[in-house]
């Protein structure tokens, strides 16, 4: 009986996920490429690996409406991206849900990321594990790197709403253009209609 548990308990060690252990001085954003076996959706902020937690169906329908409503709206010299990353700097590679870039970032089929430079918009709808991160980790890094929009997606009585953000070039800082709660009408950085009641 006592070799039976001990076998048993040695097959459960050896079925157990191994988690990689980080180098000295952290990740890199090569190193999301290189990694074997991450889950999806890993992303790499300040060195260090971030997980995502299973979404809700709330995170996933909000993801659809709004990917679907800029696929609509967007010009055709433009393309709605969403699970990649973008490549900040060595140290971070986050995951917005939503970017917008031009076609022409768009290099080869293996392409993971997207740099900075090119994008006109990142989407992060919040989840209880990522508002910290949604709120403030984020959008001052989108900034610093020159990203001219942000949209942050809140979830609030049941329904999305929507708060628009513009980069102020000069400081390279973020300020609110407006809350949307209905429906979503933008000029910038296109002209963009969506209901946000819309159920899809």
């Amino acid at each position: 009986m006592g070799a039976l548990m001990s076998a048993a308990r040695e097959d459960a060690q050896d079925d157990r996920y191994t988690w990689p252990r980080p180098p000295v001085g952290g990740w890199t954003a090569d190193d999301l490429d290189r990694l074997p076996d991450l889950p999806p959706h890993t992303e790499l902020i300040d060195g260090s690996l971030v997980f995502m937690s299973p979404q809700a169906d709330f995170h996933m329908a909000t993801l659809r409406l709004l990917e679907h409503g800029l696929v609509a709206c967007a010009p055709k010299d433009l393309y709605i991206v969403r699970e990649m990353t973008i490549r900040l700097d060595r140290r971070n590679r986050p995951e917005p849900d939503l970017m917008v870039v031009p076609r022409s970032a768009r290099k080869t089929r293996r392409q993971t990321w997207y740099d900075p430079e090119v994008l006109l918009l990142a989407v992060e709808i919040t989840s209880p594990d990522s508002e910290e991160r949604d709120r403030e980790v984020k959008p001052l890094k989108y900034a610093r790197a020159g990203i001219p929009h942000y949209w942050r997606v809140e979830h609030i009585n049941d329904a999305p709403v929507v708060y628009v953000y513009e980069l102020d070039p000069a400081s390279r800082t973020y300020a609110v253009t407006g809350i949307h709660h209905k429906q979503l009408k933008l000029d910038r950085p296109f002209a963009i209609d969506i209901d946000l009641t819309a159920d899809v």
